[in-house]
This record gives C-alpha cells, structure tokens and sequence, in this order.
C-alpha cells in the first residue's frame, strides 16, 4: 500500500507511488494486535497534512473534553497541561483560554506554525525518553498530560510511556485516546489500518503495556469519536485505587475472546467480501450511467480505495474541506481532490463517503447537494446508500454500533 497521507502533486502523477507491506498480526502473549511494517517516524509526520481544526465536531469534542478535564483536576494558573501530537492546537487553545499554561509537543514542522500562529507554545519534536528528560530538567512536570488519536502512531511505544512517567508529577493523570480494536473488527474498520497506525489496543493490551511501564489504568470509558474510542485515565502505579471500570472491560474483553485468535482470524475474510459487495454496488451505478465522486481525502481514503481498486475509471474526484490537500491527487490511485463547492457545481448522482467517521457531520454540510437529489453511499461496515431527501438526514445515517 501507498503511504496513506502521501497525497501526490500534479508534478509527480507519472511517478509510481512508493508502496510498503500492509499486513495485521497479532501477539498470543499480550494480545497487541498490530502491523509488521515500520516505516521511519521522520518520513511520515515531519510534513503532515491532517489539521484537526477542520472538523468541528472534533473541534467541539476537544473543548468538552478540555472543561471536563479543568473541573475535575481544578486546574488553574499555576498547573502545566502537555499534550503529545498537539496538531494546530485544537484542544490546547481550550485550556489557553481558560488560563492555564500548555505546551505542545508535535514533530510535523508545517502544524507546529499553525499551532504557535495560535499562541500555542508547541515543541518540534518526537516525544520520547530523551525529550522528556529535556523537560524535567527545565522543571517542567506536568499535571496533565494528553494523547488523542496517537498512540497507535509511535513505534517505541515503551520509550514514550516511560517519558510520560517521567514528566508526570506524582499525583498527574495522563489522559489518552486511542481507536477500539473490537470496534475496529465488528464494524469491518479496515480502512483505519495504514502505515502511521502501527497499534490497534484493547483494554487488555493496553493494561499490560501500562504496567510494564511503571503506570496504571485508574479508569477508562469508550467514547464515540473516530469510529469508537477508548478514553483511559492513566496515573503512576500504586495510585490508580479502586478502577470497577477497567476491570468490567477486562472481563467484557475475555468474554468475547481478547486473547484468542479465533476472534480475530475471519475479520480477513469479511473484508474481502465487503470489496466485493462495494465494487459491485459502484459497478452496477456505473453501468447505470451514474457519475460518481467521493468524499473526504483521509487517510483511511488511501487504504479503502487502494484496497478496493477504485480509482479514476470509477471516481471523478475527491472533495475535502482542507487546502493543504486540494490540487492534490489521492496515492496510487490518482484521483484529484477537490474543495467540496464542486459537488453542487458538478452534481455526481452518488458520492462514497470515505470519511464515514464524519457522516452526520458531512451530511449536515451537504443538505443542498442531498435537497438536489444527490446520494451518499457509506462503505462501512455494510454498503448502504442515502436516499435523496429534504429531511434531515442525521437519523436516517448507518453509523457504527455505539456501546
């Protein structure tokens, strides 16, 4: 597979995108499930093109998680909130605004201008051991710590809990989200999997790693951002007390087979089904005469359409809402992305919703092209196609099962 964010300039589309091996593993000892391929930190994030900004409900979802998180520490002037992979400083200009002091630490170069163009104080480099010695030394420990939809990117995943250790002042909480690997295999999320998502966790994976590192899971909880995520509440070993929530997902996670492969060895074989049934739903349009583009120059776009062999025969274009990708061309399939003003100017007769994790979002935005007669077809975890209709679309939408 093509790197998943490696979205290709006008000048280099008869260049032939560089693939790596894309294969899913999983370890019988501590139940991690992750890929075999490591491709070099430094070729995948020190230019990046996901600005977290552009989604308002991540957006909206970071200021909630900011003033839960001020309230229940009681954080004020005088605390130090750090967050790993700060992006443009979506979540820490919550904290910002409510005076209390952050710094943010995010290695791709072009997202740490945007972050500081801000008034956030951001770090250039990869957190780990050696940075975090760099800030105990300065005398900066860290009353919070934060990590969203990161820790399935780092390869020495030891390395960066043993800096979180480090800097975390003896009575702090390191607060992290990460993907939901059993939603991942029920809801069919194989697009989720790419280069810069080494880890998929469970609970269960994530205990044992906690706890090889000096650390604790105090509580945990799922919550519905990125297709489904864990939440988990992290302090040094020994603190975490009474936690009834991580042991009813420890249990839940045994009860349907955390560490058996069994559970995990047909989620191969629905996938190539699922390609089946989409290709036939796009061919079948296709011989229809129905123009069709797509929705959402992600990362998981890569994988889905890659994987699916979709590409200029079957898509016109791609629409996104950032600027740093449109005039941009999707890897190894070429489609050209676009901003999503094209779909009223072209009005396709259906478009694949790449970014499904984004459904009613995307759809609340697109009420004219669906007013037109326009459809969505949703990829995953079944092919389904929204009708055209003047309604509002939001409760009519196919989206991952939420528990």
């Amino acid at each position: 597979m093509p790197l998943a964010n490696a979205l290709v300039e006008p000048a280099d589309l008869d260049r032939a995108a560089a693939t790596y091996p894309l294969q899913l593993v999983f370890c019988r000892v501590c139940s991690l499930v992750q890929i075999t391929e490591t491709v070099p930190p430094e070729l995948l994030f020190r230019d990046y093109l996901y600005f977290s900004s552009f989604s308002g409900v991540l957006v909206e979802h970071g200021r909630n998680s900011a003033r839960t998180i001020i309230a229940e520490r009681q954080l004020g002037s005088d605390s130090l909130v750090i967050e790993i992979a700060s992006n443009d400083g979506y979540l820490l200009r919550h904290f910002v605004a409510a005076g209390i002091p952050v710094l943010g630490i995010e290695p791709a170069r072009n997202i740490a201008a945007v972050a500081r163009s801000h008034g956030i104080e951001t770090i250039e480099e990869f957190f780990g051991v050696a940075l975090a010695s760099q800030l105990v030394a300065a005398g900066r420990r860290a009353d919070v710590m934060l990590a969203n939809n990161v820790m399935a990117h780092v390869p020495d995943i030891n390395g960066v809990l043993t800096g979180i250790r480090m800097v975390l002042q003896p009575d702090g909480v390191f607060v992290m989200e990460t993907p939901y690997l059993k939603t991942l295999i029920d809801e069919l999320q194989f697009d989720t999997i790419y280069h810069e998502h080494l880890f998929y966790y469970s609970m269960t994976a994530l205990e044992r790693l906690l706890q090889r590192n000096g650390l604790a899971a105090a509580a945990v909880e799922l919550v519905p951002i990125h297709g489904q995520s864990l939440r988990v509440s992290v302090v040094h070993a020994g603190r975490e007390g009474a936690r009834p929530t991580v042991a009813a997902l420890l249990a839940e996670e045994r009860g349907w087979g955390v560490d058996d492969f069994a559970f995990y060895e047909s989620f191969g074989r629905r996938v190539e089904d699922l390609r089946h049934r989409l290709r036939a739903l796009l061919i079948d349009w296709q011989r229809q005469g129905k123009r069709l583009a797509a929705y959402g120059a992600a990362a998981k776009a890569t994988t889905l359409l890659n994987f699916m062999q979709i590409d200029t025969t079957m898509l016109e274009f791609v629409v996104d809402r950032s600027p740093y990708k449109q005039g941009r061309f999707v890897p190894g399939v070429n489609v050209p992305i676009v901003p999503p003003e094209r779909l009223l100017e072209s009005m396709p007769d259906g478009v694949l919703l790449l970014t499904w994790n984004w459904a009613a979002e995307i759809m609340a935005q697109q009420q004219e092209f669906i007013r037109r007669g326009g459809r969505f077809i949703i990829p995953v975890p079944d092919p389904a196609v929204i009708p055209a209709s003047a309604e509002p679309v939001e409760p009519a939408i196919p989206m991952p099962a939420r528990s």
